[in-house]
């Protein structure tokens, strides 16, 4: 599984630009509040999550999105979902609980976690997520952040979770 060098290193390889901001551990979405004022870009919340076939989820959304999990199978095509057990989580992502991550995509490559995407996100200028750590916060650009999932060859599902409607698969 790739460490937080290793993706520092991804990055640097497929020339992403990125901004690192090291803090205390964040574990949940409404935690350190004062450190993303600090950070500029959208903040983001990610859930790992298992369907009752076994399939594996990974989505990201700005922080404020409420989304409807017990609708959500329906728009993304899924059956019915629940949250992956940490140990799940780190044998597909190479991650803990309070660090899921859309960088965590590099370890999911290959083990059949679906990416999904908010298109909030998709149309932000900047996005951070943590590094594969919750002891840090990564910020790139939206360009680099497509130009990362462009290099796993990973087309993330576009949903835009106001309207509980897939937008597109970017």
């Amino acid at each position: 599984m790739k460490t937080r060098p290793d993706l520092i290193a991804f990055f640097d390889a497929h020339a992403i630009d990125h901004a690192t901001t090291d803090h205390p551990a964040v574990f949940r979405v409404g935690e350190g509040e004062d450190i993303k004022h600090g950070i500029p870009g959208a903040h983001t919340k990610n859930l790992f999550l298992k369907d009752a076939k076994g399939r594996l989820w990974l989505i990201s959304a700005k922080d404020d999105t409420q989304i409807d999990l017990k609708r959500l199978h329906t728009v993304i095509g899924s059956a019915r979902l629940s949250f992956g057990s940490a140990e799940l989580m780190e044998q597909a992502l190479g991650v803990t609980p309070g660090s899921v991550t859309a960088f965590a995509m590099i370890n999911g490559v290959g083990r059949d976690v679906t990416f999904v995407l908010d298109h909030r996100l998709a149309a932000a200028d900047r996005v951070n997520f943590h590094p594969l750590v919750n002891t840090a916060t990564t910020g790139v650009s939206q360009a680099g952040f497509a130009k990362f999932f462009q290099a796993l060859g990973i087309t993330p599902l576009v949903v835009d979770f106001a309207a509980m409607a897939v937008v597109e698969a970017a």
